[in-house]
Order: C-alpha cells, then structure tokens, then sequence
C-alpha cells in the first residue's frame, strides 16, 4: 500500500490548521478554524459599543449586561483622538474619557474586548473619522502616511493608548483580546506606516494579537510589511436605504473569497451590519426604519450565512449605536446615532435582541461548531446521497466538525429575499455514513419566507448526551445539575422533530408525537419527537429524568428566556465570569423583560436573580420559568421574594423537577407612572451681538494666515486662509467678521461658504440681515457641502467712509461649525471622513472665497468656541461640546448661570420681531424619580418638519441635540440618567437660530417619558459641572 499521499495528506492538513499566536503571548492563539482563548476554542460573538457616544461611565454597565444577555461574548470598541487628544501633547483620560471603567465592568459582567484606537482614525461616522482636530491642520504631511510630520502628531496618542491597555490584557486578567491597527485603509500603499503603528505598540509593551478590519473583500496587510496578526472584512449587504426597509438585497457568500486571500486564519468579520447610517433631510426615514432593514429577518438569514461562510469571530456593528452629541458626527450624519441597533439609543432592547438571543445562547452552547470544515453545498454538490428535494428554491450549506463528525446544516429560500412559503425534504448524511430523508414522521421542512435554519446531525449536547438528527431549531443545550439539557423551538405554524436517545419518561402533554426509531429505520434506541402544525405556544417538558431534560417551545416563547453565567462567588479568578474559560454554569430563566445575572448560594437554596421589568399602568407581575439544580427550592428578584413551584406538564417521577414556576410581583406602588414637568418659565437673551457694527471683536483671532496645511486651496479673495481650524476653531459654531472702508460704490458680496452637509451661514452686514445660505442632503441625495452665493447690500445700511462689518453665522456638518464676518454665522457639521483621498478630514471647513464688487477688506477676525483647542474652560464635557455663540462663550448653557436679569420669554414664541438671528431661552424643572426606576426620557420637538430654524439642545450643560427644523428628520432627542438628575433640579437651554427675517419660528418642546423599567439600573453618579466665570467671556 503506498503511504506516501495520505502522509502527503497529513502534513498539508497540519500545516494549514496550525495554531499560531503572536509570538507575545500564548494566551490569545488561533488556527484556521477559530480563536483560542487560554486554551479554550471559542466562537467570537460580538457587538459594536463606542462608550464616547455614552458619556456616563456608571450606564456602561448596562450596556455590556445586555450584550451578554443576548448570548454574546465580546464588544468591539472604538477610542477617539479627537476626544482624548484634544491638542498637542495633551491626552486626558479623566472623566467620561477613561477606558479603566469598561475595562472593569468587561471583567465584571464576563466579556471580551476587541479595542480598536486604529492610529487615530476609526471612520464611525464622527467628525474627521476620528482624527483630532488640530492634526487636520497642523500636520503638513499626507494623514495616515509614514510623513514624519504625522508619526510625530499619532505617537503620543498611541504610547498613552498602549498604557491604558497595559494591565488590561488577557494576560493580566483583563478583558482586552485583540488590538486593530488603523482601519478601512483601502489603499495598496500604507506599509510602512502600519509597521510604525505596530512597532509603537510592541514596544509599549503590548502581547495580544493586532487585527485589522480591510472594507469589503479587499486583502490589505494579510503578508508583508505592515501585516497583522489576524486580518478581517466588514460586511453591509443590506446597504442603508432605511426608507424602503422591505427592498432586501442577496445574501452574499463570502467563504470561497476568504480562502482564496486568507484560508490560514479563522474567517473573521470585525464589522458586520448591525444596522444602518441615516441621514439628513425631509425625504430621510427615522431609525425605526433602520431598524426594520436590518430586522429579526435579516439578522435570521444574513447571520446564518456568515455561519455557512464559516465565519467564527463576528461583531454587529453597532449593537449600541448611542449620540454623537456635541460636534461628534461627520457632515452626512445627525445627533442621533441610534443605527437602527439591537439596543436602542435609548437603552432599550429592541425586537431585534431575541432573534440576537436565539443565536447567541446557540453557539454559546455549540463548542462542536467553533471548529467546522464547510463540508458543500447544494450548489458545488454535497457528499454522498445528501441534497436537498428542491435545489431551485432551497439552498443548503453542510459544515463539519472534523473530530466528532456532528454537522450543521445551513438553510435558506435560494432566492433569499423570497417571501414565500416552501417546504422540502433533505437528505443528510451522518456520521455514520447512514442517509437520513428528513423529516421522518412530519411531512416536511419549512421555510416561511425570509428564514434560514440550521439543520443538525450528530449533535452532542450535555457532557453524556448527542441527538441524531433535528429540523427543529435548538436554543440551548448543556448540563445543569449534572442533568444533559436540550431546549429546542419551532415556529407554531411549522412541523419539527427530532432524533434521540432518551433515558426518562415523558410528561403526560400530548403536543408532541414520540415514534420509536425502528418504525422509521432507525435504531431502537432512538426516539423521535415530533410537532406537527399548528401546535400550541409555551413551554413543553418533553423528557425529564435524572440525567435528562428535553424542553420545546414555540420561537416567541423560546426567545422569552435567558441563560445568564453563574460564576463562584469564592473564586479569586479574574475571569471567572467568562463562559467557558471561569464557568461552565447557568441556569435558564424565562418572562422577564431582562435577566442581567444569577447567582447560587447551595447552604440557603436559593437563586438570586437581578433583572428589569418593563412597568406599564396595568403592570400587575410577571411569570418567571427557571431551570435550575434540583436543590432550589426559592429564588429571590432583585432581592425581593419570589415562591416556586414545579412548572405544570413536568414528569411525575420521583425525581425533583429543575423546571420551576413563580411570578415577580409587581413593584411597590405599581401601577407605577413618571410624570415629568411642562418646560415653561422660560428666560430668554440675545446671543449674536457680533452682527452689530460697534461690537468690540478686538479679542478675536486675526485671520491673516496666507498659507495651510488643509489641501483645499480658497477660491478667490486676496491670499488670506479663512479655514477655521487653521485658527483654532474646527467645532460647532464659529463667527467671522470682515471688516472693510467703505467708498459707498460697494453693492454686494460674494462669499464661498464651505460646512459640509446640510449646512447653513447666515450672512448680515452692519446689524441688517442679508440672507443665508444652505447646504443640504436628503436621505444621501441633493447633497451640497459649500456655497458660494452673492449678498445684495439693501440701500442705506452701507457706511462711506467708515468701517462696515460683515458677520457671517455658519453650521456646517462634519468637522466643525463655523461663524463668518460681521454677523456670518457657520455651523460646521464636522470633518469629512476619508472617502476619496487620505486628507479629506483636512476639510475647509468656513470661507472658500470672498470678494466684495468693488474695494477689499481691511481684516478678518474669527472666534469659535472659547479657548480653541486647548483652552477651552469645560475639561469635564471636552473639546466637542461647545461652540462659539455668544451664549456659549459666556457659559450660558450651564447649570447654575445667573438669568434672573433675562426678560421671560417663552419658547414656543421665537426670537422677538421674527427676526433673523441667535438667542438663549433657559429654564430649570425638577424630577422625582423613585429609586430603583430606569426611565427613559427624551426632548422631544412637537412642531411641524419645515420651519427656518436650527436649536441647540443643552441638557445640564451637555449638547445632546442640533434639530434642524427646516431639514430633518430628528425631532426627538434622548437624554440619559446621569446627565440628567433624577432627583433633583435640571437646566436646559436651547439656542436657537432663526435663519429667515419676518418668518415666525414657534419650537415647541416638551420632555417625555418613552418607557418605565424597575431593576437593574442603580443610581448613576452625575458629573455635570456647574458654570465659573473661570475661562469665559
């Protein structure tokens, strides 16, 4: 017999599964299949979490419980220079800022982190990808180059990065895993640099692995210089037309790309759609649409199919999307970074958790699955005797696992955005080499249109137990109170069974068919359990023995359970509460809104169970399901009492049942009801003097530059740089005055306004309205980033002879906001992100060009928000929180500013006259909120879509929101505990900018409560610094 190609055989196979790390550490390792954590193979199963978009360190918490209530393991988080590295040689961490906190909260909850600084860029749809401002013009050099001028402006960063990382890793029992270097560079060019980013992290001292995340099928820094250590794709096949959520696009399959560029490594997705960007403009949908394209549906099918392309190391991006408040967004973007995501911006979970749920306790419970060969498919052909009854309408994937044999099954309408119903029958292949024509007793598989299953042989589940075959889906399954467990569910309106050895007896419910396996030629020692449609919704005990525990539910009810981690109390493990790698124990637990933790104490027989409640006014309990150890005989909620009973429909043997029953009484004083203060007693104050011809500018910056750094050269003008951050001022509002000698001939002004997307600039000259400008989008069309417009001089407002000043208000999208002259007004919308060269943050960002008809400007002056860069008086908010109105630079918009000498005013009346211009309206209100409610409130604008004014939400200090009423689409605004105070007096103020003369504005505003939750959230610690005079105007 000639050995020599199965020895052949057997090195190519050694070799292509070979388990390498980083040569740093053999804490994180990998093969070809997937990651190694301490020696334990695990599926990565993440979400996307950028905590700057939640700047309430005691809420990140939250968040990171209802990411791993969903079954995930992991987070992927973004840091922003711009935010840490505000100006040169300055890094703060302090405050909202500090990675310490999720660092903890990561270790305590039991999940991973994938941290991802890039070099400073990270896209995100955040003002200049990330990048701090002052680079945008400071640095003369390419960004993200090897230009010296640049590796001098990221190294500081990247050093202070490393530091916070230190301690933290894996290997120092901290949670962080991986480390991505840059991001989305698309470029063949860009070697050298990702090598000195590299280098700069080992030799701070960093051991985990470096990851990088390439857009798209691309195959950037897998070999050669600059290449990482485990390279990935990002993924958004379902694109962003949220206003058509229904138009589905293909799935794709990306497995055969992954092998042709990278089959060395696990297939990893460092960015799968999660959700979807929305943009400005009447014509743009709100998130809810997002929400609904990237829905329970298209997370059924689309993450099913990364499971055929053998993906095994996953993150939604995003799972929390939060608020690019303050100046945080790109130009496209609004306040809102909600992202149509599984947890709402709000905090709540949304429809899309419980499908996230399904899958996610799924492979949290599949080890056989973290290591699979893609065995076929119904296209190339499956092995022998295997394929599906209707190849045209069914598609069928087969993984393995190449040491037990257990096989996966995916499945899927081959047209994929088929809504029909269809059904068919597959024949599977097992271990044994025996075919099976599945369904055996039913009469078919079912697909009810947009749906995907997973379709098991062979599947192992306990430490004793392995099933042969199932076309019901399985949610769970494990060893609880050395029982082997196996929860399975179904839709009701479809037939499902499956194939087993049982050691019990059945419970007396007569939903199911049990069918000895000799009737349908398979062995006696099998039974299969059948439903057949239309059965029943809830909980069915199939089989409970002392040894096993066969439940089955409807999806609905499946997808109402949790099987949260229980980790030893007395362990002293830093990562105790990590599944698999601390503890191999959980309990199941269904009917609460949310089950954040369990906890066990053997001596007093009790479960401890933390959790919320979704309250409503006919709230009057909740049932729970627990499946326990048989030793519980009470479970406590939130440290309330809860009776149990054994849950009906158990078996009635000897044998104590772990399926327990009990309702969560309703809290006290339920029915519970929030009520929340009409905003009235509104005070009100000018806040653009600059638009007068006497206001004193003397202080402002002198716009004299005649060279920059930002490779947009001006469109004419007189060799004078008018870009403000070349000044300083790259955020929010920044306010220009130009100043001129009048001759009495000049009739107009001409002036290129840049500010990116669904800008504006008001433009006035000597205290009189001219007009303004727009820029706009809609939902990604009409898009105008700049203007460039003429500006009659009505008659008699010009000067002979005297100094005439022009004053431009300008908001821009993206980058910055920026004022222009003598009452220009620029509202920067932020930097632009790298779309179409390396330097496009480098936006020039306020006047491209400025040209009077006849005579010149003697000056230029410019002012942004106080202190520019570096300073600015509030460190606690940061650099992006404030722009430079009037109001702004005073401090009007925080707590504790005096306005007792304001006239009252209400809000809803506009600015006096209906004048065109900027004013402050301020108010305080009080809250009561019981202890121990979560409440999600948000500012809500009433009004009509389509009035001519912007306003600038500050809720105790914070700007949490830009409406922008004659655009859109937001109009409700989400304001967090912690920045609001829930027992005690608020300040919000609203700037608003009235951009049209003799058109009356009316804001009507109100504060709302959008839903009520009890447990889980605690007190939350506020840090809303109150006004100083220190460093204001």
């Amino acid at each position: 017999m000639n050995l020599l190609p199965r020895l052949w055989a057997t090195i190519i196979l050694v070799l292509v599964h070979k388990i390498v790390a980083s040569n740093y550490t053999d804490q994180v390792q990998f093969d070809s299949y997937s990651l190694l954590l301490k020696d334990q193979r695990v599926f990565l199963h993440g979400g996307d979490f950028h905590t700057f978009r939640l700047p309430v360190p005691g809420l990140w918490i939250d968040i990171l419980e209802k990411v791993k209530a969903a079954g995930l393991n992991s987070i992927s988080v973004y840091t922003h220079m711009g935010l840490l590295n505000p100006s040169r040689g300055v890094i703060d961490f302090n405050d909202w800022r500090d990675l310490q906190p999720l660092f903890d909260a990561a270790r305590e909850v039991g999940v991973w982190i994938t941290l991802r600084p890039g070099m400073s860029y990270i896209n995100a749809e955040t003002t200049a990808g990330g990048i701090a401002h002052w680079i945008t013009s400071e640095v003369a050099g390419t960004l993200r180059t090897n230009a010296s001028d640049y590796r001098d402006a990221w190294t500081p960063y990247i050093q202070a990065i490393a530091s916070k990382i230190r301690g933290n890793e894996i290997t120092d029992g901290g949670p962080v895993i991986l480390l991505q270097i840059d991001n989305e560079y698309n470029l063949d060019t860009g070697e050298t640099y990702m090598a000195q980013l590299e280098a700069t992290y080992r030799e701070a001292g960093i051991v985990i692995p470096f990851t990088y995340n390439d857009a798209g099928n691309q195959d950037h820094f897998i070999n050669g210089t600059g290449a990482v250590d485990l390279h990935g794709n990002d993924y958004y096949p379902q694109r962003y037309d949220c206003a058509d959520p229904d138009e589905w696009h293909t799935v794709v399959d990306y497995y055969d790309y992954h092998m042709q560029v990278d089959s060395s490594q696990p297939f990893y997705v460092p960015e799968m759609q999660g959700g979807s960007l929305n943009g400005w403009g009447p014509g743009s949908a709100q998130y809810s649409g997002c929400t609904l394209l990237t829905g329970p549906e298209f997370e059924n099918v689309f993450y099913r199919q990364l499971w055929a392309s053998n993906v095994k190391l996953v993150s939604y991006y995003m799972f929390y999307g939060g608020t690019s408040w303050g100046a945080l967004p790109y130009g496209y973007v609004y306040t809102s970074y909600d992202y149509g995501g599984t947890i709402s911006e709000s905090r709540a979970l949304t429809p899309k958790h419980p499908e996230i749920k399904l899958q996610g306790i799924f492979l949290r419970s599949s080890p056989e699955f973290y290591k699979t060969n893609r065995v076929g498919n119904s296209s190339i052909g499956l092995p022998g005797g295997s394929g599906v009854s209707d190849p045209s309408a069914v598609a069928v994937t087969f993984l393995q696992n190449p040491d037990s044999g257990a096989g996966f099954w995916i499945v899927r309408q081959n047209d994929s955005t088929s809504t029909a119903v269809t059904s068919f029958a597959l024949d599977v292949t097992t271990v044994n080499g025996d075919v099976l024509h599945l369904p055996l007793v039913t009469s078919a598989i079912t697909l009810s249109g947009r749906e995907s299953k997973v379709v098991l042989t062979d599947y192992a589940y306990g430490a004793k137990s392995r099933m042969l075959y199932s076309t019901a889906q399985v949610f769970f399954s494990g060893s609880i109170d050395s029982r082997d467990v196996l929860f399975l569910y179904g839709n009701a309106s479809q037939s499902h069974e499956f194939g087993l050895a049982l050691s019990g007896f059945s419970s007396s419910v007569d939903v199911f068919t049990a069918t000895n396996g000799t009737s349908v030629g398979l062995s006696e020692a099998i039974t299969v359990i059948s439903f057949s449609e239309p059965f029943s919704p809830g909980l069915v005990t199939v089989f409970e023995s002392d040894t096993q525990l066969i439940l089955f539910a409807d999806t609905p009810t499946a997808s109402m359970f949790f099987a949260p981690t229980i980790s030893s109390s007395t362990s002293i493990d830093p990562h105790k509460s990590y599944w698999s790698i601390g503890t191999n124990e959980t309990v199941l637990i269904g009917g609460p809104y949310l089950v954040r933790s369990a906890s066990t104490v053997s001596q007093s027989r009790i479960l401890n169970i933390r959790g919320d409640l979704k309250l409503t006014h006919q709230f009057n309990g909740t049932k729970i399901i627990i499946v326990g150890p048989a030793w519980i005989t009470s479970a406590t909620w939130n440290g309330k009492q809860i009776d149990l009973r054994a849950a009906s429909g158990t078996s009635q043997r000897h044998t104590p049942s772990i399926v327990l029953m009990g309702t969560i009484p309703a809290p006290n004083g339920a029915p519970v009801a929030v009520k929340v203060p009409t905003l009235s007693g509104w005070k009100f104050r000018n806040s653009l003097p600059e638009i007068s011809k006497t206001f004193d500018d003397s202080s402002w910056t002198v716009a004299n530059h005649t060279t920059t750094n930002i490779p947009f050269p001006m469109y004419y003008g007189d060799g004078r740089i008018l870009y403000g951050c070349d000044y300083g001022f790259c955020e929010n509002i920044v306010l220009w005055r130009g100043h001129f000698n009048a001759t009495g001939l000049e009739k107009s002004v001409n002036l290129s306004i840049n500010g990116g997307e669904a800008f504006a600039a008001s433009v006035w000259l000597n205290s009189v309205f001219l007009n303004t400008s727009y820029g706009n989008a809609s939902a990604s069309s009409n898009i105008l980033e700049e203007t460039d417009d003429q500006f009659i001089f009505p008659k008699g407002v010009l000067l002979p002879g005297e100094d005439n000043v022009i004053t431009i208000l300008q908001v821009c999208p993206g980058m910055s906001k920026n004022y222009f002259g003598n009452g220009l007004p620029n509202d920067n919308m932020g930097l632009n992100e790298t779309v179409l060269t390396l330097n496009d943050p480098k936006s020039p960002r306020g006047i491209r060009g400025f040209r009077l008809d006849c005579g010149i400007f003697s000056e230029w002056r410019v002012q942004g928000k106080i202190g520019g860069y570096s300073g600015y008086p509030d460190k606690v908010r940061g650099i992006l929180n404030e722009g430079g109105l009037f109001g702004e630079r005073k401090g009007w918009h925080l707590p504790g500013f005096d306005t007792t000498d304001w006239i009252g005013r209400p809000l809803s009346s506009g600015l006096p006259n209906a004048s065109a211009g900027a004013g402050f309206f301020v108010t305080t209100f009080n809250l009561s909120v019981p202890i121990g409610l979560d409440v999600f409130m948000s500012f809500t604008f009433e009004e009509e879509l389509g009035q001519s004014y912007r306003a600038y939400l500050f809720v105790n200090g914070w700007m949490l929101g830009k409406r922008v009423a004659n655009l859109g689409p937001q109009f409700e605004f989400p304001v967090h505990q912690g920045i609001l105070d829930y027992q005690g007096v608020n300040t919000v103020a609203v700037a608003v900018w009235s951009m049209e003369s003799n058109v009356a504005i009316s804001p009507q505003l109100n504060l709302t409560v959008n839903s009520i939750f009890s447990g889980g959230v605690t007190h939350i610690e506020m840090n809303n610094p109150k006004w100083s005079p220190e460093g204001r105007e």
